[in-house]
């Protein structure tokens, strides 16, 4: 008998269910400490269902550990997203009661009827580049926090503050036009905002330091995404590090719903309409987004078609979109390509 474990993490504790795979009925419930011991005791207790598989909610988030442990012992193991999950859950329970026993059988059963869920593989290139990217948004908000801190420092010193964008060069000009005298506060706040513009210079130098490493895993990924206009190394390694297995889409329709660029339909009776999705991964539309909003400005293709839209009637908005879903075509079809191509290693 086959046997699928939905699996929902916590911090302190790991609740389990066992389904039977083909007939989608529970066989048993358990839950175990996320700690050492506990975790071997969930080994153990799974080797009772000789065939099976896993289901991990979040399995990017507080299931990353166990999953990848999972993996390292040569367990198959999907990742289903949560609200996935949640959505089986109400529909399964019929209402809003919420607990983790309830959360792994819904885990279970999301998995049992969604062939198209990504595996999970912390040595795939794609987790490489998720990490990094990863990396590099937190180096970059952080960097705009400290811009931002240094804005506000920078307007109680001056009249008016300074209008525009700051960079760490600007800023050190800045400064060093600045002299307080006689006051304590604005004393302080000149050296405060001297330390973080140090900060500042250390987060520039590291994200600089990243970009390279980031570029030097796309290029070593033979990805041909970077062949589309408008995608260079960051934007390439987001996308690929967001969609990972592509394989689990078996259509271009299906991607550009996962991406949240295909219209939803929102029709009733004799009138038939859509709307604009606002679903779908939110971090692969903005990379698609920006690749788009790139073309409509460039005299490539893809602004060509963009300005086509705008000459059938269609506002700034509405041809953008029409381009994103072109964009998403095209990054479906690289990633395809990709899949299908021989492996770098094995050339």
């Amino acid at each position: 008998m086959k046997v699928l474990i939905g699996v929902d993490p916590h911090k302190a504790s790991v609740a389990v269910a066992a389904v039977d795979e083909a007939a989608g009925e529970l066989l048993e419930r358990a839950s175990f400490p996320q700690d050492r011991a506990g975790l071997r005791a969930l080994e153990r207790w799974a080797k009772r269902f000789p065939e099976r598989r896993w289901a991990m909610e979040n399995a990017r988030g507080l299931g990353r550990h166990l999953a990848g442990r999972l993996v390292a012992a040569g367990e198959c193991v999907v990742d289903v997203p949560p609200k996935l999950s949640a959505k089986v859950r109400v529909l399964s329970t019929g209402n809003a009661r919420k607990n983790d026993g309830l959360d792994a059988l819904a885990t279970a059963l999301a998995a049992s009827r969604n062939e198209r869920l990504a595996a999970v593989d912390p040595e795939a290139d794609s987790e490489v580049l998720r990490l990094l990217s990863e990396r590099r948004e937190d180096l970059v908000a952080e960097r705009t926090r400290a811009l931002n801190r240094l804005h506000g420092l920078l307007r109680d010193l001056l009249p008016g503050g300074v209008a525009g964008k700051l960079s760490a060069d600007r800023a050190a000009r800045i400064l060093r036009s600045i002299r307080a005298r006689g006051n304590a506060s604005a004393c302080l706040r000149r050296r405060l905002a001297s330390e973080i513009l140090r900060d500042v210079r250390t987060l520039d130098r590291k994200i600089v330091d990243l970009d390279g490493r980031i570029g030097a895993e796309v290029e070593a990924s033979g990805t041909t995404l970077t062949e589309i206009f408008g995608v260079g190394p960051i934007l390439a390694a987001t996308i690929l590090g967001t969609v990972g297995d592509v394989t689990r889409f078996p259509t271009k329709a299906r991607f550009a719903s996962y991406s949240g660029t295909a219209p939803v339909e929102a029709s009733s009776g004799k009138v038939v309409r859509h709307r604009l999705s606002l679903g779908g991964n939110r971090k692969l539309n903005y990379a698609l987004h920006m690749v788009a909003t790139s073309q409509s400005r460039s005299g490539a293709p893809g602004g060509t078609y963009y300005r086509k839209k705008i000459d059938e009637g269609k506002s700034s908005k509405e041809a953008l979109r029409c381009l994103k879903r072109r964009v998403c075509d095209a990054v479906f079809r690289s990633l395809v390509a990709d899949s299908k191509a021989p492996s770098s290693s094995a050339a």
